[in-house]
């Protein structure tokens, strides 16, 4: 059976996933995300390297089935772009063209991957694709993610009634964890500090008794 304590961090973490920014359901029109920026967070790549470590792992948690690749290089003087790609109505003469299944026909080794040394940046649209961009350098996290919303469609999840429910209890667990913690320490200092005293009027005490021998 798993302690209290334990249930709670692991709800916590689960909340945090399913809610916050990036929580959204995107339209089936989406084939791919592909996301190009730089390794280190400075000279603009800043706000894309926070969406992808805060909002990126939420979208995929809705969207398990979409691919979102994260290509990443040493330019720090280069670009900072993001690429959704879109599905065309396929044609009447060729109804099962996807680009889904072309893709997962090739060896898994083949397969585009994320990447931090340019391996694979973002491809061209297939013929049954349409592609569009998002310039995320010197860009926030924020506004990345407003500008995403707005291009894909997508459907921001909110979190249910019981959820938010649970989010304020953990909250509250975590406001009462901080004043026990506060509590906690300043039992230990001043026992310390009381132990400090102690030694030091020992220490007087034993230097008294030895100059009056």
């Amino acid at each position: 059976m798993v302690n209290p304590g334990k249930r709670m961090h692991i709800l916590q973490a689960l909340l945090s996933l399913r809610h916050g920014p990036g929580a959204a359901i995107l339209p089936p029109e989406i084939t791919r995300i592909h996301l190009d920026f730089a390794t280190r967070w400075n000279d603009g790549h800043l706000g894309p390297r926070k969406f992808w470590r805060t909002c990126l792992p939420r979208l995929k948690y809705w969207n398990p089935a979409i691919p979102m690749l994260v290509n990443r290089s040493d330019n720090q003087a280069g670009p900072a772009t993001m690429s959704i790609y879109f599905r065309q109505t396929p044609s009447s003469s060729d109804p099962s063209s996807t680009v889904e299944v072309v893709r997962n026909m090739l060896p898994l080794a083949q397969q585009p991957h994320s990447s931090i040394t340019n391996e694979h940046p973002a491809p061209p649209p297939e013929k049954d694709e349409k592609v569009v961009t998002i310039d995320m350098k010197n860009i926030h996290s924020d506004a990345i993610l407003t500008e995403f919303l707005a291009k894909t469609g997508a459907t921001v999840v909110h979190p249910t009634p019981n959820e938010e429910m649970e989010m304020r209890q953990i909250e509250e667990r975590r406001e009462r964890g901080a004043i026990d913690r506060a509590i906690n320490k300043k039992f230990i200092d001043d026992k310390r500090h009381e132990e400090r005293l102690l030694a030091m009027a020992k220490q007087e005490a034993e230097a008294i008794k030895a100059a009056n021998q």
